[in-house]
């Protein structure tokens, strides 16, 4: 698939998503999902009932892998971009966190995503949040900008992960921090689910190996590069993914199948920082 192949799937799924207030990037969400679900998704990956409740309705569509702003050590004052923010949730509450003098700018490709974004900032008065329309390979955000960069289960999606890194190191100030979570490979997938576009729209056939996602990060000029959680993907969370079942077949023909994919597959949460000297770059 080209890379202009990928990311007009990639935007066409997300603003289905928008509109249908579904979850389709973990597996086993659906893509119809209810509020129950959408919850039950987003305590399995680290957010507490508490930071569900904080955001205005429709901001969590349960399509993360992980709960970024819990490890970011955000502080009063500082300014955050989110790559690929969705509805809102994680950037939400990053605002919380760094108050009204610190600022949030959520950056989105899908313009559905960002109706729905502005509608919730809106809704819950967040002043201090602001969304921008445009691609995490090529951030509508000054250098500098940035004293943290979050994104979750985003950079996995983009079809030129070592750009996007380097965006970030344009958009961050010197000594800033990146705190990511992702979705990885342990093992190769076979070609013909990398190829499936609904396991890419699915956050599966975009992810790479992990040492290859770690060093896109340390080659973008990143110091400090590191692992701070990693889980694999549970065999039942699988099984009911769209593009896995288109794959393999009926799920009672899959398990062996379905064994083998889900100890290829890692959440992952990961820490880097920008040199507070800029070395060049």
């Amino acid at each position: 698939m080209e890379q202009g192949e990928i990311r007009k799937a990639v935007r066409d799924g997300y603003g289905q998503i928008a509109k249908n207030s579904g979850s389709c990037c973990l597996p086993g969400a659906s893509c119809d999902g209810g509020v129950s679900s959408v919850e039950k998704i987003s305590q399995g990956i680290g957010y507490s009932p508490e930071e569900m409740q904080a955001v205005p309705e429709g901001a969590n569509l349960g399509l993360g892998c992980g709960n970024p702003v819990a490890l970011a050590s955000l502080k009063e004052g500082e300014t955050v971009v989110d790559l690929g923010s969705g509805a809102g949730f994680d950037a939400f509450l990053a605002a919380r966190a760094v108050g009204k003098s610190g600022r949030v700018i959520g950056v989105d490709m899908t313009p559905e995503m960002l109706d729905k974004a502005r509608g919730n900032a809106r809704k819950g008065d967040y002043g201090n949040v602001e969304f921008r329309l445009g691609e995490i390979e090529n951030l509508p955000v000054a250098n500098r900008t940035a004293d943290i960069i979050i994104s979750n289960c985003v950079i996995n999606l983009s079809p030129d992960k070592e750009r996007v890194f380097r965006e970030a190191f344009r958009v961050l100030k010197p000594g800033g921090r990146l705190m990511v979570s992702d979705i990885v490979l342990l093992n190769r997938l076979s070609n013909a689910l990398k190829e499936s576009i609904e396991a890419y729209v699915g956050c599966v056939a975009g992810a790479v190996m992990k040492e290859d996602y770690l060093q896109a990060i340390r080659g973008a000029g990143f110091e400090e590069v590191g692992i701070i959680d990693e889980t694999t993907f549970p065999v039942k969370e699988l099984i009911s993914h769209p593009a896995v079942q288109e794959h393999f077949g009926q799920v009672d023909q899959m398990e062996s199948q379905i064994e083998e994919i889900s100890s290829s597959i890692a959440s992952i949460k990961v820490y880097a920082v920008k040199p507070a000297a800029n070395k060049g770059h």
